[in-house]
């Protein structure tokens, strides 16, 4: 009897799993899997390398190949060279303002990095404010925004707050007793931060450097908005919206899309790998912030005013042009007006209640998900209940652009039940196409709560004759409720920028989210004030869902899981 009863209990987190596993197989591992099979089909039913030899021989691939490597690793470069001061200055440092400038330091992640790049033109560009200021006053000008310079300077920005974010966390849980014994033997300044300081927090930096290389070579809307064509982001979707979806050379670019971002999440890892960064305590029980002197805390101060004027001014520039009737040739609008708002909630109210509803279900099956799996990890002994958790998270490193491939690829010839048209371009596709992208974060929400979560406790409702569901139900949802909101809000507000696969998606305006709009609004100049305010409104939503997130973590104890950003 007692094993019926346990075969009985086992069959419904069976069942479970087998569901869960059937839909990532059908919307994320044989999309992706399609699109690598076509790159090296030779269209007979064999396999072949000749597509890859044909991209390698083609300059504009190459081309674009390292175009991409490099303004990725350039942005690595510059999201570091910002986000480390501003870490180890507010964390080891007693600094005035420390929480307001960590605080301010996470907004650029609010708003879409394509959003930014054309309020950046307005400043920085070859006629933009800072560069008429300059021209006036020294008679010279700033090439920020010109060619792919201007990519790595809007993508730096916008993804160093990764960076940032786990440096911060890193540095606060060095051993402060490490610092002292080492500023005791007479280390100071750079060599104490370079020995010591950094090399403990190492684990952050690779974990948020790694993340930034990864945005920025998927990043899709940044390039176009720019005109930088020659990467390989814009030339898989040029390719397979131009040529067609039987063209080899999109998918060609697709793998080597993936196969990059794979690499560099492993590349992290083994960095990583055999190396040991713990410590007897954590910091902030024997950390002991540091006093500056008064030159020291007047550069410092100065420097951080600098990087974060810098990081907000897309935030200004685009609440400016927002406002602006006419803003051409000179450092401030040169009037305003409130008509781009009314444009917006005239014509685009169908694309903020798409974007509303789209991003609603999209979290709400990926929280559904994300503790179905979660439980099933924590709680069952079923045999390969972790590689749910791994292929729910390898969607971290599938670019939206070939996601959105794959979906063109598998489901082209589909059609809704009861004549509702195509299932490629109706909002059903986008809701998966952002359930998939966001998955991975609200499974870790999910998982992060459920671990804080005792077992005895549902093992005193099994006790008193609560089954499985019930216990599920009324025990463990309600106690990891914060987590779970955490997750969804996540979900839905990392999904309201997402672009990539967007663009690739909708083919009804009538069907749009905002970020399709933005992006039609920022194509000609006369909509980049409607595109502007309907931006205002997008950055509004993901911020008081950041604010949201954030007081849910707190309740609940939950480490936030970041991500931001359309890519």
């Amino acid at each position: 009897m007692t094993r019926i009863v346990r075969h009985q209990r086992s069959v419904g987190p069976l069942l479970t799993a087998a569901l869960i596993l059937l839909l990532l197989t059908l919307f994320l591992l044989l999309p992706v899997g399609s699109v690598i099979i076509a790159a090296f089909s030779d269209g007979a039913g064999g396999l072949t390398l000749a597509h890859v030899g044909a991209a390698m021989q083609q300059s504009l691939f190459v081309e674009s190949f390292w175009n991409s490597f490099a303004v990725a690793a350039w942005s690595v470069l510059f999201a570091t060279l910002i986000a480390v001061p501003l870490a180890y200055f507010t964390v080891r440092f007693e600094f005035r303002g420390a929480l307001l400038i960590q605080t301010l330091g996470v907004l650029p992640l609010v708003m879409p990095p394509f959003v930014g790049a054309v309020a950046m033109q307005l400043i920085f560009g070859r006629s933009g404010s800072v560069n008429l200021l300059l021209e006036d006053a020294f008679g010279f000008k700033l090439p920020l925004m010109q060619d792919l310079i201007g990519v790595v300077f809007v993508e730096s920005i916008h993804y160093f707050p990764f960076i940032l974010m786990n440096l911060v966390a890193a540095m606060r849980n060095i051993d402060g007793s490490m610092e002292e014994s080492a500023m005791n033997l007479g280390a100071r300044g750079w060599r104490l931060f370079r020995r010591i300081v950094f090399p403990l927090s190492l684990p952050g930096y690779v974990a948020g450097a790694s993340l930034v290389f990864v945005k920025v070579f998927d990043d899709l809307g940044t390039p176009l908005v720019l005109g930088q064509t020659n990467m390989l982001a814009p030339q898989a979707y040029l390719r397979i919206t131009s040529v067609g979806l039987d063209d080899p050379l999109g998918y060609v670019i697709s793998v080597v899309m993936i196969l990059l971002s794979i690499a560099a999440l492993g590349l992290s890892a083994w960095t990583l790998k055999g190396r040991d960064f713990a410590t007897l305590q954590k910091g902030g029980a024997s950390l002991r912030r540091r006093r500056l002197s008064g030159l020291e805390s007047v550069a410092a101060t100065s420097w951080i005013v600098v990087l974060l004027a810098v990081v907000l001014s897309p935030h200004l520039g685009l609440l400016l042009m927002s406002f602006s009737s006419v803003w051409s040739f000179s450092v401030l609008p040169e009037g305003f007006t409130l008509a781009h708002y009314a444009t917006v909630f005239e014509d685009a109210g169908p694309m903020i209640a798409n974007t509303l509803l789209y991003c609603s279900l999209a979290a709400l099956v990926d929280v559904v998900i994300g503790v179905a799996i979660a439980y099933l990890i924590l709680r069952t002994r079923l045999v390969g209940r972790h590689w749910l958790d791994w292929i729910a998270s390898a969607s971290l490193a599938i670019p939206g652009v070939v996601l959105a491939i794959g979906f063109m690829r598998i489901f082209r010839d589909l059609e809704l039940p009861f004549g509702g048209g195509a299932v490629i371009g109706s909002a059903l596709m986008i809701v998966v196409a952002y359930a998939v992208r966001r998955l991975p974060y609200a499974v870790r929400s999910c998982v992060a709560a459920l671990q804080q979560l005792h077992i005895s406790l549902e093992e005193a409702a099994q006790s008193l004759g609560a089954h499985r569901m019930s216990v599920i139900r009324r025990v463990v949802v309600p106690l990891m409720s914060g987590g779970i909101a955490a997750g969804f809000i996540t979900s839905f507000m990392t999904a309201a920028v997402e672009l990539s696969a967007t663009i690739m998606l909708v083919s009804a305006e009538s069907q749009a989210p905002m970020s399709y709009g933005i992006y039609l609004y920022m194509q000609s100049v006369s909509g980049r004030g409607p595109g502007a305010a309907l931006g205002v409104l997008a950055v509004a939503i993901v911020a008081f869902g950041t604010w949201l997130s954030h007081r849910q973590a707190e309740r609940s104890g939950q480490p936030l899981q970041h991500d931001r950003g359309g890519g």
